[in-house]
């Protein structure tokens, strides 16, 4: 049988200078001091909280500096360094702690190292590693000579079905789970788990039809129990049968007088999200209504839950009336301040039917009363949502305004984005004339047309060999800001840039960029230019239709269209105003 140092030898190679464990003793005039062992309680909150930050080299640092003002630290301390490698995924770590505390001299282990190894392992998905450890602790060789318990392998099991591998989580419960067994059958906790797992592994009717086997057993379903049996329910569509597990849940507890099986702020949480999705207004009110009459703490979560499914119920008054008590209670409780999501949540219901006052206040007050971080692309998004508000309610000059500053502060707009679609109404009302996005005319061509009536010939380009030095042909490129390269046959094989040529002595084939953008002599006019406009393209190489497979190498190019080009198009334009002709758009 494997021994625990099988899997310590993971852990042999030393750790980092920076996070290096002392084991030497304290100095002798320091022990002298020390009457009584030092209250590492502040050290191993601080530990907990920098964990929540996943900010482990921060937690290293802090224990280095302790080790050497107290000496060896203590087993509970050193535990909740294990979590902090577990927490940010770092089991290689956590396998390296685990062996300088296993040592002679380390502080020792327990059964709540072992718990928080194998939860490790199991996320790590180092599944031989952790029944390896097991075993150890089965057979009495596992260093600190724990005993079997539940704590040891929930942690394991847990990360098991939160993988979605139920082969093994049943095959652990099927070996150590007479550990978890109530009157010789598996406790109600072990169900809980095995009914997580088949919702995560996305069969939740598996979930609901455990609750017969937990019945015939004569277990007692706990508010865990209901709470996962709702949601596998809602994740099945099943709305009445989840009004029934709630129903039951809620008699059960008046019958056995007990607290602790009342639904709490999950469970209405969880019939909201299940009702919300199907638009049923009338049992989102009822379920709101009975939630804030009942004697329960209604979190963050619980308000942004009623207000995004009132809004998907298309209830936008009782969604506002929601927020405002939500930013009500947050001046005397800041964890209730609304992520920057639900004001984007808001701020699009009312953009929709054009309401720009509430839209504007909204939009103001997102950077002073929103919790966490706002992302660029919130605030890109609230600056769009407040220009479609502003659009909706018919203020055009205020649309306009605001589609000005979009473009200067985010440097253009993506037409395919909700705000693109209103930024291209705009256009249309403004015409070419007063476009914001400075079209240009171009007099010489018609869009539709083929790309084979503007093309340079490909040999016009003076295309170079990919196995001349670029010593040779250097002078070709103080003048031309790209050249395409060909092999011996004449196809084209890349194009070469002016800022890609810094090896002198090198053939041009190595410095090229190979597979060059490529279309066929049917290409139309307009998709060519956008191209250009939107990928940067300073050539691009074109080819008969017959001979295009939809490989871009080994081509033979018959001509090219550049940058350049259209340049010189866009120039020609100005010598012809006044007339109605095909139009390119410039960002």
């Amino acid at each position: 049988m494997p021994q625990i140092h099988a899997f310590s030898s993971l852990a042999s190679n030393p750790l980092p200078h920076s996070i290096t464990f002392s084991s030497s003793p304290a100095p002798i005039h320091r022990r002298l001091h020390h009457h009584r062992p030092p209250n590492l309680r502040r050290l191993t909150s601080r530990v907990v909280q920098l964990t929540r930050r996943k900010q482990l080299h921060q937690i290293f640092e802090e224990i280095e500096l302790a080790k050497r003002q107290y000496g060896e630290l203590n087993t509970i301390v050193m535990n909740a360094v294990l979590e902090a490698c577990v927490h940010c995924g770092n089991v290689d770590l956590a396998l390296k702690i685990f062996d300088e505390m296993a040592k002679p001299d380390g502080c020792g282990v327990d059964g709540v190292t072992y718990g928080t190894l194998l939860k490790g392992l199991g996320e790590a998905r180092k599944i031989d590693e952790a029944f390896q450890i097991l075993e150890s602790v089965e057979h009495g060789t596992a260093p600190g000579r724990p005993k079997l318990s539940a704590p040891i392998i929930y942690g394991l099991l847990n990360a098991l079905i939160e993988a979605g591998d139920l082969r093994r989580a049943n095959g652990l419960l099927a070996r150590y789970g007479f550990l978890l067994r109530e009157g010789g059958n598996p406790s109600v906790s072990a169900y809980n788990l095995l009914m997580k797992g088949y919702i995560s592994g996305g069969c939740p009717q598996a979930a609901v039809n455990m609750y017969d086997e937990i019945i015939q057993l004569g277990l007692e379903p706990d508010r865990l129990t209901y709470n996962t049996l709702i949601f596998a329910c809602i994740k099945t569509e099943n709305l009445d049968a989840a009004m029934q597990f709630f129903e039951e849940m809620k008699d059960r507890a008046q019958n056995f007088c007990d607290d602790q099986l009342y639904p709490d702020v999950i469970t209405y949480t969880t019939l909201l999200k299940g009702f919300g999705e199907a638009k049923d207004l009338h049992s989102v009110q009822k379920i709101v209504l009975e939630m804030k009459s009942q004697d329960l703490f209604i979190d963050r979560t619980a308000f942004t839950t009623m207000v995004d499914v009132l809004l998907n119920c298309g209830s936008i008054k009782g969604a506002l009336c929601i927020f405002g008590e939500m930013m009500k209670r947050a001046g005397a409780n800041a964890c209730l301040r609304p992520k920057p999501h639900l004001y984007l949540s808001l701020m699009r219901a009312f953009a929709v039917i054009g309401d720009y006052t509430i839209a504007k206040t909204l939009h103001k007050r997102l950077w002073p009363d929103s919790s966490g971080t706002i992302s660029l692309a919130v605030q890109e998004e609230a600056d769009h949502l407040l220009m479609e508000a502003a659009f909706n309610a018919g203020q055009l000059d205020a649309a306009i305004e605001k589609l000005t500053n979009i473009i200067t502060r985010w440097k253009g707009i993506s037409w395919t984005s909700r705000g693109g679609m209103v930024a291209l109404c705009i256009e249309a009302l403004l015409g070419f004339s007063k476009s914001l996005f400075s079209p240009y005319l171009l007099p010489l061509v018609m869009p539709g047309e083929p790309i084979e009536s503007i093309m340079i010939p490909f040999e016009a380009t003076r295309p170079l060999l990919g196995t001349l030095q670029l010593n040779n042909v250097v002078m070709r490129f103080f003048k031309d800001p790209v050249v395409p390269i060909i092999d011996e046959w004449g196809s084209c094989i890349g194009l070469l840039h002016r800022e890609d040529c810094h090896e002198m002595n090198a053939p041009l084939s190595k410095m090229m960029r190979s597979s060059p953008p490529c279309i066929t002599t049917r290409t139309s006019i307009d998709h060519v230019i956008d191209l250009v406009l939107e990928k940067k393209y300073k050539m691009i190489i074109v080819v008969k239709h017959d001979n295009f497979h939809g490989t871009n190498y080994s081509l033979r190019a018959v001509g090219v269209f550049t940058a350049e080009q259209l340049c010189n198009l866009i120039a020609a334009s100005s010598k012809v105003p006044k007339q109605k002709l095909p139009i390119c758009r410039s960002f």
